[in-house]
């Protein structure tokens, strides 16, 4: 069985120390629904968070 990930959405968004945890409660709450949420820094600007939402 093949899984595969497909990107829906990708935005960039400033940082903060708790955007964390909004990525993981959207996480607990929607993996039922095959969605998942991914947050990194962004490599150019570390004021920067890429918050991306994927179909899983």
């Amino acid at each position: 069985m093949e899984s595969k990930i497909e990107i829906l959405s990708t935005i960039k968004v400033e940082y903060s120390n708790d955007l964390y945890k909004i990525v993981d409660t959207l996480n607990r709450t929607l993996k039922e629904k095959d969605i998942m949420f991914g947050l990194a820094l962004d490599k150019e600007n570390q004021e920067k968070a890429i918050f991306t939402i994927y179909k899983t």
